[in-house]
């Protein structure tokens, strides 16, 4: 080989530079590295040189380097992103305390304690007017009474058999047989009451006269019920009652035999609503009551009570009726 100028001696090292160095001592050269410790390869940093293996043919790169500095650049990747995200997380908070510190600083009445806050009455009121709703409840149910204290209202068919239905009545566990029944509208007939009676009855207007016979072990009662226009006849009729003497002919027929016409009988008075209603009771037999005979005053007093509940169950019918239309 020449060695004119610009010819570039076998022994002399290509630099990276470009330039040129020849070995004061030549040594021959071999595929392996010149001497000295090889230079160090950054992939990241430019003109750096690579590390070639020691291999004379093909020349692969350093994986273990690689990847060696693959792992120091996500490991600073993810300090970088640690960093970033704490200093949003302290703006953020210093953010929302600056907020909050302001609002406290713009509304002191809001930390007022609740002693300094008004009273009740200083606190003004809802304005407007509460709804009102129309009641509900039933109305009261009609008095049975008002329906027969006045022919007004006391409009429904009237008569003994009516008033006293069936052949037979029963108080509790006694059984009284049913004899005959009367109707008139006489009130002062001779043959209905005593003559006393009748001029009281015809003197308060009476307007109908009715009676009903019952008996039980020879023990017998005759109802008589005096019918006015108003209920302040009625009473002012029994209010001049004798019981003594102003009495209610016994009424027989039927099982009902004969009784009370001439022996000593008891007999009672009473009204209710238009309504006023006597009772006669004795024996069969015409023996005379004492007051020891409780057989005669118990059938007395049972049929007086069964007349004062058939002329109220009349005024229930009544307003029942009234109370549906």
């Amino acid at each position: 080989m020449c060695g004119s100028a610009g010819k570039v001696p076998e022994a002399s090292v290509h630099r990276p530079d470009g330039t040129f160095r020849t070995p004061s001592k030549m040594r021959p050269m071999s595929f392996g590295q010149q001497g000295g410790p090889p230079s160090q390869w950054d992939p990241w940093k430019p003109q750096s040189q690579q590390p070639w293996g020691s291999d004379g043919g093909e020349q692969t790169p350093d994986w273990a380097a690689l990847a060696e500095a693959s792992e120091t650049r996500n490991r600073r990747r993810r300090l970088f992103l640690i960093g970033g995200g704490a200093l949003a997380t302290v703006a953020i908070g210093t953010a929302v305390a600056m907020a909050v510190v302001s609002a406290n600083n713009g509304d002191d009445e809001a930390n007022k304690p609740t002693s300094s806050l008004p009273a009740t009455a200083d606190i003004p009121s809802a304005t407007g007017t509460a709804p009102s709703f129309a009641p509900t409840s039933a109305p009261p149910p009609l008095d049975p009474k008002d329906f027969i204290s006045s022919k007004v209202k006391d409009t429904a068919p009237l008569s003994a058999q009516r008033l006293f239905p069936g052949t037979q009545l029963t108080m509790g566990t006694t059984v009284y047989k049913k004899g005959t029944t009367s109707d008139t509208k006489n009130c002062a007939a001779a043959d209905t009451v005593q003559a006393s009676l009748g001029k009281i009855l015809k003197a308060d207007d009476c307007t109908q006269f009715m009676r009903v016979s019952y008996t039980k072990d020879g023990v017998s009662v005759t109802v008589g019920v005096a019918v006015f226009d108003t209920e302040a006849k009625a009473a002012k009729a029994k209010s001049q009652v004798d019981t003594k003497k102003d009495i209610v002919r016994s009424l027989s027929g039927g099982a009902v035999k004969p009784f009370c016409n001439s022996a000593i009988c008891r007999t009672t008075s009473n009204s209710y609503g238009r309504y006023a209603y006597f009772t006669i009771a004795g024996f069969a037999n015409g023996k005379n009551v004492t007051e020891k005979d409780t057989a005669v005053f118990g059938i007395g007093d049972n049929l007086a009570e069964f007349t004062f509940r058939q002329i109220h169950r009349r005024g229930e019918l009544q307003a029942s009726t009234a109370a549906s239309e």
